[in-house]
């Protein structure tokens, strides 16, 4: 069967290059055997069903079909929230190779996410990918290269740019991109991510250093958790609901909620298809392994626009957003007058698929996709590559590389453990 998998990439690979126009039609689109019709419920399976997997069972209009995760007592207690009868695998290869799946929903860890997508893409089915997106740069660009090769439609699983009110920010996203679109504040703009104006960076989510091992147990399959990451000895807490405080597996509280902050911020200054030009950190030494807190992280645009996060909160008067001609504080307070008026005479901001089944079916990106979605994650593993070496770097947005700087660029594309590769 694994062999067949692999087989099976490599056949995809070549002949995506030898036909690039090509692209993989699901079942539901093309009809014949297991047909579905495009406005009946479609088939997902999700991959690691521990606390953030099992949120994906309910998702919008559809079914779920099977279910993956390396440690059983997650994948039965998940099974157990389904009233019907679902596939249950260890190995997330065996799902791939399901018929009668459309979507693959990754939940897992996020040194999965780039190798999951793109196998998943590749085996052709619709991708829903938790965030961070990928945990490198380099993965990201391999996500978006997969998913423009063989037609898939991409999620990813932050939803702040087209619903909800923005976590303590307490408004929407949209009177904002309003506000900035009509031009009332100047530019350039800095936005201020801190908990003055609304928003938490988790520092709980720190490593811990010499960690004794300890007996992996039997029901989880550590080896396969590690997958492409370098293997350490197991230690509880480098699993499950700790993971994110090790470099291997995330980023820490800007690995966990960065991609949640800052996408937003790409969408209402315009800067989905670019990149900050440069990031400055102030923070502690960080320690190879287990992840620490910082101070502040800074990312400059070539026009000048900065996104700042402060990690002490330190302004406790900053506003959200400023520019030269005003500012926009938590709960769309304003310096500027008659603001919210002067927003409900604007047009709404063009509209988007925020639906994903919607975009299953008529094979339309959806609002967050694999191209907005990796610069966003770029952003939060530009901040990560600084924090690990301790300065100030420079970005090339049209190469995606950092400029100068081997060191640097030796992080956007890491070495992986064993048979992975991406």
């Amino acid at each position: 069967m694994r062999k067949e998998m692999k087989n099976r990439r490599d056949f995809l690979k070549k002949s995506l290059i030898a036909a690039a126009g090509i692209t993989i039609i699901p079942r539901h689109v093309l009809g014949g055997p297991g047909y579905l019709a495009p406005s009946d419920q479609l088939t997902k399976a999700i991959i690691g069903v521990g606390g953030m997997g099992r949120g994906h069972i309910g998702y919008e209009g559809t079914r779920v079909v099977a279910m993956c995760d390396v440690d059983k007592k997650h994948l039965a207690d998940a099974a157990k929230l389904v009233k019907h009868d679902v596939k249950t695998f260890t190995d997330f290869r065996d799902v791939l190779q399901l018929p009668e799946v459309d979507i693959v929903h990754i939940a897992t860890p996020p040194h999965w996410h780039g190798i999951m997508s793109v196998m998943a893409a590749e085996a052709g089915k619709d991708v829903w990918c938790e965030k961070p997106m990928t945990r490198t740069i380099g993965e990201g660009k391999r996500v978006v290269e997969a998913i423009n090769a063989t037609g898939r439609m991409f999620r990813l699983n932050t939803w702040f740019r087209f619903k909800s009110n923005f976590y303590g920010l307490n408004t929407p996203v949209k009177p904002i991109k309003k506000a900035v679109e009509s031009g009332v504040l100047g530019w350039p703009l800095k936005v201020t991510i801190s908990g003055v104006t609304g928003f938490n960076w988790k520092f709980y989510w720190v490593g811990k250093t010499n960690l004794p091992p300890q007996p992996v147990p039997e029901e989880l399959d550590y080896d396969m958790w590690l997958g492409p990451a370098p293997y350490k000895p197991y230690s509880r807490h480098r699993v499950h609901q700790t993971f994110r405080g090790y470099w291997d597996y995330d980023g820490g509280g800007l690995g966990d909620m960065g991609q949640h902050y800052i996408d937003p911020v790409q969408y209402f200054l315009g800067k989905d298809n670019t990149s900050p030009v440069k990031v400055e950190v102030d923070a502690p030494q960080q320690h190879y392994d287990a992840i620490g807190t910082w101070r502040k992280i800074t990312f400059t645009y070539d026009d000048g626009c900065q996104i700042i996060l402060d990690g002490e909160n330190k302004d406790q008067n900053a506003p959200y957003i400023e520019g030269p001609n005003g500012k926009i504080y938590k709960g769309f307070k304003s310096d500027i007058p008659d603001l919210k008026r002067l927003i409900d005479t604007l047009p709404d901001p063009d509209p988007e698929i925020t639906t994903f089944t919607e975009s299953v079916k008529t094979r339309k990106k959806f609002a967050l996709n694999e191209e907005n979605g990796h610069r966003s994650a770029t952003i939060v593993n530009m901040g990560i590559i600084a924090l690990r070496l301790g300065r100030t770097l420079e970005y090339d947005p049209v190469k995606q590389e950092f400029i100068n700087d081997d060191e640097a660029n030796r992080l956007i594309n890491q070495p992986m453990r064993g048979e992975w590769s991406i």
